[in-house]
């Protein structure tokens, strides 16, 4: 074996090729040939799209795992740890197992020059391989048509809302993004379109390719949303859904993955109220997730980082401020984003802006951030750090306020790294 820990494999995936990002299939489906990947599960969902990826494939894995199934999972990037990317029955993989799994794909590459993203996505698909789960889920990484990911035949595509995100490698408008999404469609296969105005593009590649498909709003609905709950309907089916995730956005991914599930399960034959509980329970990190701190204000963390998710955050976010409470936002980003459109999005609801340095590939400098976006908010502080930045709002919050911290995963990361580890920010982690 190459590397004995998982820090020193993946140190060197991250120089072994000279680009962070190459689109293409060709050198993975090389490796996955030498691989000799074949059917990694009884069924494959794919999950595409550009905002509710993480929660639809959480989702789905939840209420899976619920019903008795055994399931595999591969998501990305992670917050804390690399294991969260690839998951059997909700249980991170442990660090021997991804060595190995590391060392049979290098085994398998031979002069062949993989990127930090195919090296992973193909370790992750040699170990379902293996586990054999009756159902993979697979989170596209960027795109659809040239991820790695689109190696695997899908027995379920699942889409989900597409919106203006990595323009640079996927085009400037829905059209073009939403062509790039459906690239991981085959022939013939089932869809679910959970977008409730999904590009031309999209439609006509669905007809192309004669796949059967769900669509929201058209095929199958949400009603009588009250709070917390809706009914969800199609056709004679009827099923009572909760909101088990923060913001009401998250009925609307829940409704797309019921409407999967009528597509891999005979949904008519189970109990209606097992249906809805099978989500109780359902959690993901990141996503307006509430942290316990020693802060007097109110900590939440969201990962979000294009002008949709920032709509979003900002009709979740109204409905949590109180008077006289200030909403203080706490931002970073990466240079490849849209800065002034996210804070566009969300300026409505925030009191004041913080922003923060980013110490990563791509992370821009507060002064840079604020360069960006200086002429479209307020900017109240700037910190060289996300743990300063902590400091500061120790000291000046009171318990009627509300801080967020987002803008990337890089963001969050660095917050939820800071808590436990940050001489005043001891002891303290996250309210799961």
């Amino acid at each position: 074996m190459r590397f004995n820990t998982l820090d020193q494999w993946l140190e060197w995936q991250t120089v072994l090729h000279g680009k962070a990002i190459e689109l293409g299939l060709e050198r993975v489906r090389q490796v996955a040939h030498s691989l000799a990947l074949k059917r990694i599960a009884r069924q494959v969902i794919i999950v595409a799209g550009t905002n509710g990826k993480g929660s639809t494939v959480a989702a789905y894995e939840h209420w899976l795992r619920r019903a008795g199934f055994d399931v595999a999972s591969y998501t990305s990037p992670h917050l804390l740890r690399y294991n969260e990317r690839i998951k059997h029955n909700q249980q991170p993989v442990d660090d021997a197992a991804l060595c190995r799994a590391f060392d049979a794909v290098e085994q398998a590459r031979g002069e062949i020059s993989l990127t930090y993203f195919e090296f992973g996505t193909l370790a992750a698909l040699y170990l379902m391989q293996q586990w054999q789960p009756d159902y993979a889920i697979l989170e596209v990484g960027l795109g659809g048509r040239l991820d790695a990911v689109n190696i695997i035949d899908a027995d379920l595509v699942h889409l989900t809302p597409i919106g203006i995100d990595h323009q640079a490698w996927l085009g400037n408008d829905r059209e073009q993004i939403g062509l790039e999404k459906a690239g991981v469609l085959r022939d013939g296969v089932n869809v679910i379109l959970n977008d409730q105005d999904p590009p031309a593009s999209v439609l006509r590649e669905i007809d192309r390719r004669h796949c059967h498909y769900l669509r929201f709003g058209k095929d199958y609905d949400l009603h009588d949303i009250d709070g917390g709950q809706a009914d969800w309907r199609m056709a004679d089916l009827q099923f009572r859904l909760d909101n088990v995730l923060p913001g009401e956005h998250q009925l609307f991914n829940l409704a797309g993955v019921v409407a999967g599930l009528t597509c891999l399960l005979d949904l008519a034959t189970w109990d209606s109220q097992r249906v809805g509980e099978n989500f109780h329970g359902l959690q993901i990190a990141g996503r307006l997730q509430q942290v316990a701190s020693p802060l007097s204000a109110r900590l939440f963390v969201d990962v979000g980082h294009n002008p949709d998710a920032a709509r979003v955050l900002a009709k979740s976010l109204s409905g949590l401020k109180s008077k006289p409470g200030q909403l203080v936002v706490l931002l970073g980003m990466l240079e490849d984003k849209q800065p002034d459109r996210f804070v566009e999005a969300l300026k409505a609801v925030v009191d004041q802006w913080w922003l923060t340095s980013l110490d990563c590939d791509r992370g821009l400098s507060a002064d840079a951030l604020a360069a960006r976006i200086g002429s479209t908010i307020e900017i109240e502080k700037c910190f060289d750090s996300v743990p300063l930045a902590l400091d500061h709002a120790l000291s000046s919050l009171g318990n009627q306020d509300i801080m967020l911290v987002t803008g990337s995963f890089v963001t969050v990361e660095h917050l939820l790294r800071a808590l436990p580890h940050s001489g005043k920010l001891n002891n303290y982690g996250s309210k799961h």
